[in-house]
């Protein structure tokens, strides 16, 4: 997201110069337009280079706003820089520990819940904000199920995300046992990945789940499939569900903190217990059961995923705090030269 976020951004128009950790294929896709890219260690203890070069950076390029992205770039971002007047904001993605953004100005948080957490540890409500992620809405045509050794007869789930423990793909595999009819892609890779592929031949369940490795498709996967299921334990966002939301594709999601925050059980998607897998098999009988109510929570989803999640809605509100964050920066300049 952080890549697709400064790509919008500088398709709105505003300057940015972007400072990465060295990888060189994400320089090349950051560098359109003249946007110019900044790479370095970000490394351990020992790493002298990366704060006195984000420094000689903000001196050069005088921003009005430095926006920080993970912890070790927020502890980067030095207090002043002499003749450089700047606001530090930080975007945090998880329930990180605020001792790393002490030099921040303002967190931005993209759940609510994540907003709420920062007021739990005393910061500032003023200064703490709700700015979501968004995807695109492009509309992909389905993949063939054939390539993948899927009969066209099943009902085909679609499970996304890295194979870890989090994401509760244990849980997704073992309601498969009450869902004969269905078969059931796994897209991700991650740690977990044999400890899931013996379950899957213990259970006896070879021929109707596919792992498909790492996937740079998934609005297409989303097209292919008739259900998204999110079977995460602990999940704060729940981006999968706006992915499939934005293709207008019904999802049941197991109720961690962000797909709880995103959904309206039995509106735009299904909420069921954690670590449960009758229950989730149950939530996806229901709606492949339910014709009207599967069109319901598909076309509901959609509505969600334009009202609040779109490409243009999110820029605008990132553009909104900005303006916010760095009102009077400029007259302070103009008194002072």
């Amino acid at each position: 997201f952080f890549e697709r976020m400064i790509l919008a951004l500088n398709r709105s128009g505003l300057r940015q110069r972007v400072i990465i950790r060295h990888d060189v294929d994400r320089a090349a896709r950051l560098k359109t337009d003249g946007m110019e890219v900044v790479q370095v260690p970000f490394g351990g203890w020992f790493d002298f280079t990366t704060t006195k070069t984000i420094a000689q950076e903000i001196d050069r390029f005088e921003p009005d706003l430095v926006f920080s992205w993970m912890s070790r770039a927020a502890s980067r971002v030095p207090r002043d820089v002499p003749g450089t007047r700047f606001v530090h904001a930080a975007r945090m993605g998880g329930y990180y520990d605020l001792k790393y953004y002490t030099t921040c100005d303002h967190l931005v948080g993209n759940t609510r819940d994540l907003v709420r957490y920062f007021a739990d540890k005393r910061w500032p409500p003023e200064r703490a904000h709700y700015l979501p992620n968004f995807v695109s809405g492009e509309i992909q045509q389905p993949l063939r199920r054939a390539d993948f050794d899927t009969p066209e007869t099943h009902d085909l789930l679609l499970g996304l995300g890295r194979l870890h423990r989090n994401k509760g793909f244990d849980t997704l595999i073992n309601c498969m046992l009450q869902l004969p009819n269905c078969s059931l892609w796994l897209a991700g890779e991650g740690p977990e990945r044999w400890r899931l592929r013996r379950q899957v031949k213990r259970l006896g369940l070879e021929d109707r789940v596919r792992f498909l490795g790492w996937r740079n498709d998934v609005p297409a996967l989303l097209a292919s499939a008739d259900l998204f299921v999110c079977s995460s334990r602990h999940e704060p966002l729940g981006n999968m569900i706006i992915e499939a939301w934005a293709q207008t594709k019904p999802v049941v999601a197991a109720a961690a903190q962000g797909p709880t925050e995103l959904i309206r059980d039995g509106e735009n998607g299904l909420l069921v217990p954690l670590e449960n897998p009758a229950a989730l098999a149950s939530a996806i009988r229901r709606l492949l059961g339910d014709p009207l109510l599967y069109d319901a929570v598909a076309v509901a989803g959609r509505k969600a995923y334009e009202q609040d999640f779109t490409e243009s809605r999110v820029v605008e509100r990132y553009l909104e705090f900005i303006e916010r964050a760095t009102f009077g920066l400029h007259a302070v300049r103009v008194e002072e030269a």
